[in-house]
């Protein structure tokens, strides 16, 4: 069957600096974008990846039994990544002063369902409650609402976060990160493809069934980075021990993304 054509039009008064050039860059998907319409955007700025090796019999303990946890030449992997969302509205929405634009930082792994690689998330913590809220809502993700800083003057980036006492499982995240070398894009097949490449998350609804939501973006413009952990217990709110061995750093200045509908994963 013909894919219909993606519209990609929006309305003139759209207050954004979303890049919709992203359309234009497909061929590096590992599966056509979804034949049903996008439902929102994102910018994702300032991030850091943080990777370190981790059990993997530790991960399964953590995930539900119906995701395949994937291995990278047979070692598991545990991100914390922390970064700021923008451009955060759903279609047709203008970007809300107060609401489009706050820090967000999560912890997550990499599974497959039935063929299908994607992101798995322990726990995502927002600067903003209301945002946590409705994601958690919509989304059926483990969004958290936390006091959150980050300033990205000069050329590192400072970023703190606490989740809120209320929440159980407080994290706290303070660290200082910065790039120290140039722009790339991860070659397919090396670990960095691996752990960053990822074009849909998967999660759970309350019936048990698995969910997929899918998202487009370009190619990962990367850097490799160094940074200074002042305290991370983000994998531990999770009930994940991370080992004593320096993480894998990359960062990124910059992602424009949209995200689709969850749908049960056939």
């Amino acid at each position: 069957m013909r894919r219909p054509p993606l519209d990609v039009s929006m309305p003139t008064s759209w207050a954004k600096d979303f890049d919709y050039t992203i359309f234009g860059v497909t061929a590096h998907r590992p599966w056509p974008m979804p034949d049903s319409p996008w439902i929102m955007t994102q910018t994702w700025r300032h991030l850091l990846f943080a990777h370190w090796p981790v059990s993997a019999d530790m991960l399964r303990e953590r995930m539900p039994v119906r995701f395949d946890l994937d291995r990278f030449d047979g070692q598991a992997w545990l991100g914390v990544v922390p970064f700021e969302m923008s451009n955060v509205a759903p279609r047709g929405v203008p970007a809300l002063p107060g609401i489009s634009r706050f820090p967000e930082l999560n912890v997550r792994t990499y599974v497959s369902v039935k063929g299908v690689p994607g992101v798995y998330f322990f726990s995502l913590d927002a600067g903003n409650a209301l945002v946590a809220t409705m994601a958690r809502l919509l989304f059926h993700l483990p969004y958290f609402a936390a006091d959150m800083e980050l300033d990205a003057g000069g050329d590192s980036v400072s970023y703190r976060s606490r989740r809120r006492a209320a929440m159980a499982s407080t994290g706290t995240f303070v660290a200082r990160y910065r790039a120290t070398g140039p722009e790339h894009e991860a070659a397919p097949g090396s670990l960095e493809y691996f752990l960053t490449e990822r074009y849909c998350l998967f999660t759970t609804a309350r019936s048990g069934s698995a969910l997929r939501v899918d998202i487009h973006h370009p190619p990962w413009r990367l850097r490799i980075a160094a940074a200074e952990f002042e305290v991370n217990t983000m994998a531990a709110a999770s009930g994940l021990q991370l080992p004593d061995v320096e993480p894998l750093l990359h960062v990124a200045s910059r992602q424009d993304v949209v995200a689709w509908a969850p749908r049960v994963q056939p």
